[in-house]
């Protein structure tokens, strides 16, 4: 009883803060709306820093209360929400078994409405808020343009030695700037993986990368044009000096230059063909980021650059702490070698971490390259393995190539692994639906492992009610198929008994052969291989960089650093910077005061981060120890990596195997459709599979069938 009056109260709380939240960032965005405005310009923006100029902050203090504080407060109030949230879904489902149901106009609105074109698989949410971005974007230049040219006339050109057309071509280019500048606000939330923005709206860090991509496309075609105006100008005029300008007070063009030639290199490797083709080239060409920021920083001073600190100020965060739990060492206990060509490893996990399914990680495997981090989807649940975490890599590229040549030498004792992550998605829906269909390409079969061991552990433990699966699985030859034993994790010996009571029919198709080959004399002995390495003492297990109570950790890391940030560069201008310039921003030098806060800045987020990184290291430490390798339980596989019959029997005792074709679909979808009035779709492979499930999903004889893609496309 207590308990349910306490998930009571927590639900109103929420509910309060979920408004708050709502009402904040709607009153940060009806502020861009306005900014472009002659109104905002002439009248409103004067009289806000009358208002709230001082000697503590200057005219940077404005910015900052109007842009970063209010996205700043979303962020720690939306860690405390998470927090919250997560501790009442616990509390939900082990009182009422609650499944996390999604209303069904939630759903509909999830649905795919655009299938085709370059933008891939888009739902119809996602195209209100892509207009809604473009509406933004396209009223801003409007604005700023028609606005700056009724200010502009030939005797402002004539006083500058310019023509009309030229001092007009100018101003367009400073308007091109200026909505640049608001797109870059918007670019780094979608990268900075550990905010507690992403899972508030719904979104995962894979799947935000391609918002990342598209705002950055748009940047740089605005600054490209706010390039190529003022360059215009000055090749006419015959003032191609003005390029090597570097004013004590005011524009910097030569850090312009440079910022635009960093954004135009990283540009040049972001499209598809070219990152696909050289992905070490787009890998290395993207650390480029950071000379871009120094520079624009340095082009247009600090007090513009708090426009878009916020969004910044949350990756430097995330990305600061990213380093700290990259710098350990994770203990990897063993690693499964099967005959596809795929590898599964498995790390040693901190008991009571818990993860979602189809959480994602990045891995460095420092001995093939010390800068290369490759996302992977996890394929083991917190719930079933509890002291393990797995992750599968298929052999595709170079990086996955020298891995599996390592991990095939027989003298191997020891293979040092960094780990970042994993990163969750918000909520585990599909427990919410009737039914599940699978529908994988490869190893796209990845994410749907980790789904089917959790359903695993649910059926058996918690006695709940799982939705009946069915997996549709696609692949080139026979030996992918051993890609299937990966559905039995090597660290729990009750699988043989789970899987019996999980409701699983698995088709398989291989589409380059025609029939299943004779098996080999030797049986399965080759097949597969199981290596269990050495773990260093000093080896981390995977955890949280922040601890069990991350939300609340994040929270106080950003507040706290936010403050000391504030409070030391109020006590720098009021007692070094106001003495010489006395707020009029027109004698201390824009550059030397930009790298001074930059430094300060950056300085307080490390401080922080790592006070609260470190606290949470002595506490957990002992939960952080990796286990001994007599602690990995052996009693599913012979020393030649033989899995045993009974689990394997149980698993594929269902699956029906065609060769020569590919599945159709759509009869599959629709014939499974009829079976229940709630299923979830999800599709995880190549894009082409993905948009012929999603096509099928989206007509109007699937109103029951609801899509997901879990793929991660860079």
């Amino acid at each position: 009883m207590t308990e349910i009056m306490g998930s009571m109260r927590i639900a109103r709380v929420l509910l309060v803060m979920r408004a708050l939240l709502v009402l904040v960032f709607l009153s940060w965005l009806m502020i861009w709306v306005v900014m472009p405005t002659k109104t905002f310009r002439n009248k409103w923006s004067s009289e806000l820093l009358s208002a709230t100029l001082s000697t503590f902050l200057g005219s940077q203090g404005t910015w900052m209360l109007i842009f970063t504080f209010p996205i700043l407060l979303i962020a720690v109030v939306g860690c405390l929400y998470l927090h919250l949230a997560e501790r009442s879904r616990h509390i939900k489902r082990r009182l009422f078994n609650d499944r996390g149901e999604i209303s069904r106009r939630l759903r509909g609105w999830r649905k795919p409405a655009l299938v085709k074109g370059p933008l891939g698989v888009i739902s119809a949410v996602e195209i209100v808020f892509c207009f809604m971005f473009l509406f933004l974007v396209i009223w801003a230049l409007y604005m700023y343009i028609t606005g700056g040219l009724s200010e502009v006339s030939s005797g402002v050109a004539a006083e500058y030695g310019e023509k009309l057309w030229e001092a007009k071509l100018y101003d367009v280019g400073l308007q091109f700037g200026l909505t640049g500048n608001m797109c870059v606000a918007f670019l780094f939330f979608p990268v900075a993986r550990g905010s507690s923005l992403l899972p508030l709206i719904g979104l995962t860090s894979e799947s935000s990368i391609r918002y990342h991509v598209w705002v950055g496309h748009l940047v740089m075609a605005l600054f490209t044009a706010h390039g190529l105006c003022y360059l215009i100008v000055w090749v006419i005029n015959g003032r191609i000096y003005e390029l090597l300008k570097w004013g004590s007070v005011g524009i910097s063009n030569i850090a312009g230059e440079v910022a635009l030639l960093c954004g135009l290199a990283m540009w040049a490797v972001s499209f598809p063909r070219i990152r696909r083709s050289m992905f070490e080239l787009f890998f290395y060409a993207h650390y480029l980021y950071i000379p871009f920021l120094l520079f624009y920083l340095l082009h247009i001073g600090f007090s513009a650059f708090c426009l878009i600190l916020p969004g910044l100020y949350l990756f430097l965060v995330d990305r600061f702490l990213r380093l700290l739990q990259s710098r350990r060492r994770v203990g990897l206990l063993s690693a499964r070698l099967l005959q596809s060509e795929a590898m599964e490893l498995n790390f040693a996990k901190a008991r009571g971490f818990s993860y979602n399914p189809t959480s994602v990680v990045f891995i460095k495997v420092p001995s093939i390259s010390s800068l290369q981090w490759h996302p992977f989807t996890v394929s083991s649940s917190s719930s079933l393995e509890p002291e393990n975490l797995s992750i599968v890599i298929k052999k595709s590229g170079r990086w996955t190539h020298k891995l599996f040549e390592q991990l095939s030498q027989p003298s191997l004792q020891r293979l040092e692994v960094a780990v970042e992550g994993p990163y969750s998605p918000g909520s585990i829906d599909f427990l919410s639906y009737d039914s599940l269909i699978l529908v994988s390409g490869g190893s796209g079969i990845t994410p749907f492992i980790s789904i089917i061991r959790e359903l695993v552990h649910h059926s058996a433990t918690l006695s709940t009610k799982t939705p009946t699966i069915l997996l549709i699985s696609t692949f080139k030859t026979t030996a992918d198929l051993t890609m299937l034993d990966l559905l039995l994790p090597i660290s729990n010996a009750t699988t043989t008994t789970n899987f019996s009571q999980l409701q699983l029919q698995v088709m398989a198709f291989v589409t380059r052969e025609q029939q299943a080959p004779p098996p080999a004399a030797n049986g399965d002995a080759e097949t597969k291989k199981l290596i269990y390495f050495n773990p260093n003492p000093s080896d981390a297990a995977v955890a949280p960089v922040l601890g069990p109570n991350g939300w609340l950790w994040l929270a106080a890391v950003i507040s706290s650093s936010f403050l000391a940030f504030l409070l030391l560069i109020g006590i720098l201008t009021r007692y070094y910077i106001y003495p010489i310039d006395d707020n009029t921003d027109e004698v201390y030098s824009y550059t030397k005061r930009a790298l001074l806060y930059l430094l300060v800045m950056c300085c307080c987020i490390a401080a922080m981060a790592g006070l609260a990184v470190l606290w949470n290291k002595k506490v957990n430490c002992k939960e952080g120890r990796a286990p001994a390798p007599a602690m990995m339980p052996k009693n599913l596989w012979t020393l030649g990596g033989e899995i045993e019959s009974e689990p394997r029997e149980a698993l594929l005792g269902g699956c029906k195997v065609q060769y020569g074709e590919r599945p159709n679909l759509k009869k599959l979808l629709l014939e499974f459709g009829d079976k229940s009035s709630n299923i979830g779709v999800m599709a995880s492979g190549p894009s082409s599979l993905r948009r012929e499930v999603a096509a099928i999903c989206s007509s109007t004889l699937a109103e029951n069938l609801h899509y997901k893609s879990l793929s991660f496309t860079w």
